[in-house]
């Protein structure tokens, strides 16, 4: 008697449909990841820029940028902690060093304590200079420190900065790390969070 066999590519897709992020999750980090970029970019221009029109436009908008990303991963924290991620595959975890695994945790926490102490300095050195938030133009935001300029100059603004140059570091660290794992490793690691990975397509 024949048997067809079985086909096994519904369970291959069942699993790494598992392994994904969720819809969700994937649009708040690129969402993040984009606006980070440019509103780095934004400041590291608006910054060599002499005092004019142009750089008081940009300042704000780097201020709306930052208020929106504070928002965004607040909202983001309260997904993570509604919603687990789903777990590293056990091939990739066995093919990956122990160094690997604690860098790969640290990097992601880092990621969150300084996409909160980033905005939160910069809005801190704006309050501190006597230019309070008001994010887009409409809204206005509680001063978070007193008027004090030589605090601004001397403590926030390097705070700010210092915070500012760790996230972007951390960031290219945790990009480079992605496209290893995709074009050298090919595990498949990088498919968790790509929204055009296709579900059938197994590592």
């Amino acid at each position: 008697m024949h048997v067809e066999p079985l086909n096994p590519e519904p369970a291959a897709t069942h699993r790494v449909a598992a392994r994904r992020y969720g819809a969700v999750a994937m649009a708040l980090h690129w969402l993040l990841a984009l606006m980070i970029v440019t509103s780095f970019s934004v400041g590291l221009y608006m910054s060599g820029l002499p005092f004019s029109p142009l750089r008081l436009k940009l300042f704000n908008w780097h201020k709306w940028a930052g208020i929106t990303i504070l928002g965004l991963m607040a909202l983001r924290l309260l997904w993570r902690l509604s919603h687990q991620p789903p777990p590293l595959p056990t091939c990739i975890t066995s093919a990956m060093p122990g160094w690997q695994l604690v860098a790969h945790r640290g990097t992601h926490l880092l990621l969150y304590l300084l996409l909160f102490a980033v905005p939160l300095s910069g809005w801190a050195y704006s309050s501190a200079l006597g230019f309070p938030v008001v994010w887009l133009g409409l809204v206005p935001l509680p001063d978070l420190v007193a008027v004090d300029k030589a605090f601004a100059e001397a403590v926030l603004k390097p705070l700010h900065h210092g915070c500012a140059f760790a996230l972007g570091a951390v960031v290219l660290l945790h990009a480079m790390a992605a496209l290893k794992h995709h074009f050298i490793d090919h595990d498949g690691l990088m498919d968790r969070m790509w929204p055009f990975s296709h579900q059938g397509h197994a590592r």
